[in-house]
């Protein structure tokens, strides 16, 4: 399905039908690969062919799940078009509406998803406290919150919807607070975040990871340092296990501030043996991007050797912060050293990368360096087909 051989897949299906083995999840399956592909009407079809590999109609979850995944893949339209026309055959009910509703979030059509939250309420449907959560998230996720006036009507879109949730008797639970916390996170509005913090705690609320997170980023990216600490502090002793996100948050702000000696004893504590998280690819590649641009060679060796053998990394990132380190630094030798196990290990150097290093070793006058490059990295293209082709280096004019 995922290459598009369709036919193969249908063979697939006939074979199984034969032998008994074809389920609604076949059909599912065969559907989802069709809306991934961008053939919706196909995926209508082999929802409708079910009926006679199975030998009876589909029921309503497996109409749910069709509109589902037109939902998921972004496509509303064709989704509410066959909700429309079926909805004699399955009766709407609230998760139905809630996947539309969901479908037109997603593509950032708040106007449509209230007016199915109306058409849901006239059909005598009550809405649940997924169905706001995902208005909820609709509302704040994609708002743009600058300047001020935007970030207002957002925050006023998103506690009209909680009053409308309060007044149908439904209680906001964490992840209602979590998506407005990430608003106010988003905003760096560190006394609104702490405020509505507690006032979740203070319901009885029990924080999540994200929760914490949420507001330990918005505080350390105002600069508020000892607060996201003693928050820290707090998330621990409440049981709450801190995620490699909500120490990266820490990690940028040292980056930010050059605080070699608090980046440092993080890290440490982190890779501890008796840590419980240990830094993930974005731990590495914001302290490698922070000691290179410090010129801490050694430390960043260090680092670079730890992430190995951790087995987290390194990724395209890591390596393009190590080259582009080295060329500003004119350290070519590492550089071309990077390049070249950048290039052995099957990572295609993005183009700026092969601009950056061959600019600076003509400037150096290493041209021959650049060649021999050049060569090995023509015999090891084949890897990357014609994505690397598509790379014309300009000849570069000092």
């Amino acid at each position: 399905g995922r290459a598009h051989q369709f036919d193969a897949a249908w063979r697939l299906v006939v074979e199984a039908a034969a032998d008994g083995a074809a389920t609604p999840r076949t059909f599912a399956v065969l559907a989802r690969r069709y809306v991934a592909a961008g053939l919706t009407r196909q995926a209508v079809r082999a929802f409708d062919d079910m009926e006679a590999f199975l030998g009876r109609e589909p029921d309503a979850q497996e109409f749910t799940t069709l509109l589902d995944t037109l939902c998921k893949y972004k496509y509303p339209k064709v989704a509410v078009e066959i909700f429309n026309k079926r909805k004699y055959k399955y009766e709407p009910n609230e998760k139905m509406y809630t996947i539309l509703i969901y479908g037109w979030c997603k593509v950032n059509r708040s106007d449509m998803s209230q007016k199915f939250l109306k058409d849901m309420i006239d059909h005598g449907i009550e809405p649940n406290l997924v169905t706001y959560n995902i208005l909820l998230n609709g509302i704040c996720r994609h708002a743009s919150l600058h300047p001020d006036n935007r970030f207002d009507r957002t925050v006023n879109a998103a506690e009209n919807l909680l009053k409308e949730m309060s007044d149908r008797g439904i209680e906001p639970d964490v992840t209602s607070y979590s998506i407005i916390l990430h608003v106010y996170s988003r905003a760096h509005k560190a006394e609104l975040c702490l405020c509505m913090f507690r006032s979740m705690k203070d319901r009885g609320i029990c924080p999540t990871v994200a929760t914490y997170t949420s507001v330990i980023k918005c505080l350390a990216s105002c600069g508020r340092l000892e607060d996201a600490e003693k928050l820290l502090g707090e998330m621990v002793s409440e049981g709450v296990c801190p995620s490699p996100a909500t120490y990266n948050c820490f990690f940028k702000e040292y980056r930010g501030r050059k605080d070699v000696s608090g980046a440092l004893e993080l890290y440490n504590k982190m890779k501890a043996p008796c840590s419980p998280t240990a830094p993930d690819i974005h731990s590495y590649n914001i302290l490698l991007g922070m000691f290179i641009k410090l010129d801490r060679h050694e430390t960043v060796m260090e680092l670079w050797n730890d992430m190995c053998e951790s087995t987290v990394g390194p990724d395209l990132d890591s390596y393009t912060l190590l080259i582009h380190g080295f060329c500003v630094k004119e350290k070519w030798k590492e550089a071309c050293q990077f390049f070249m196990e950048m290039i052995e290990k099957g990572f295609l150097p993005q183009k700026i990368t092969f601009e950056t290093l061959y600019r600076g070793l003509i400037q150096a006058d290493m041209l021959r360096t650049w060649r021999r490059l050049k060569k090995r990295v023509d015999e090891e293209s084949a890897k990357f087909g014609d994505e690397y082709k598509s790379y014309h280096i300009k000849p570069y004019k000092r």
